[in-house]
């Protein structure tokens, strides 16, 4: 895969050059390796001086498939694609990734399968919005190193919005809030607890609508903590329906946690081009709301 950058400003190195693009060490390590790396169409060493108007381009290593990564062949919901992103709209029940319960049909098999169908050049999917087995919605996915470095730096600074969906048991009195608790693993189980010695939290959300028994709320992420938003709630006694983890009931008819990831948006850092991209509410999800309102 090639990109190519134009040099508008003086700049101290190669190296500084690339990385102020996304070219990160791992990403510059690999270009040394087994990449190319042209200015003004010459090839060049990193040892190379830059001058404003030069044209640097740089030609990644096609990133080969895993063979100790399984193969499916069951379709995925696909919401997007071009030579950087594959935007998935994950269905409920499935795994993210391989592991010990599942290493033949996870999303991450599905995206080699249906990659492989393609031909397409980089067949690594790098995850970047990993979602609970039991939490639908939508899956943003790199298609190249220099991609997943880039996107990995717009999350650090918090220029990717996440919103998410949610029922939560019980009436929640506030139109607004931020939960601002810190989360660790509880040590005597598989859930996550507001503990001091935490990491940093932040869940800010919006009442979208209640019910006798349970609110809809939309929900932004500050920071990327696992199980954030059903451990925050269950911290307000307001745990998610259908979360058996953490104590959620079990109404509406709803079996899993009522959780969807709705939507996602951040700027292309390729193209400049504002990205946004929605999930469909599945079928349990729509059923849920309609008992809801009917009691």
């Amino acid at each position: 895969m090639e990109l190519s950058w134009q040099v508008t400003i003086p700049v101290t190195s190669l190296k500084r050059f690339l990385n102020d693009h996304g070219v990160s060490h791992r990403v510059f390590s690999d270009l040394k390796q087994s990449g190319t790396i042209r200015v003004n169409d010459q090839v060049v060493t990193p040892a190379v001086d830059l001058n404003v108007g030069d044209t640097v381009t740089v030609t990644l290593p096609a990133e080969l498939a895993d063979d100790a990564v399984a193969t499916s062949m069951t379709p995925i919901t696909v919401l997007f694609e071009n030579r950087d992103w594959l935007v998935v709209d994950k269905p409920a029940g499935l795994n993210v990734v391989p592991g010990p319960a599942n290493r033949t049909d996870t999303l991450v098999n599905r995206i080699k399968g249906y990659w492989a169908t393609e031909q397409a050049e980089n067949q690594v999917p790098h995850i970047l919005t990993r979602l609970d087995r039991f939490t639908n919605g939508v899956v943003w996915v790199a298609r190249h190193r220099l991609a997943n470095s880039l996107a990995s730096q717009m999350q650090a600074a918090h220029r990717v919005d996440k919103r998410y969906l949610a029922v939560v048991s019980g009436q929640l009195s506030d139109d607004h809030g931020m939960i601002d608790a810190p989360l660790a693993s509880d040590p005597a189980g598989y859930n996550q607890m507001v503990s001091p010695d935490g990491k940093p939290a932040q869940t800010e959300y919006w009442v979208e609508q209640r019910f006798p028994n349970a609110t809809l709320v939309r929900v932004k992420l500050h920071t990327g903590r696992t199980h954030q938003i059903r451990a925050h709630f269950a911290s307000l006694n307001h745990p998610l329906v259908g979360d058996g983890l953490y104590d959620g009931p079990m109404i509406a008819g709803m079996t899993r946690q009522a959780l969807q990831a709705q939507s996602l948006a951040f700027t292309d850092p390729f193209t400049g081009e504002d990205r946004a991209f929605t999930s469909t509410a599945p079928a349990d999800w729509q059923a849920m709301l309609q008992q809801l309102s009917e009691e």
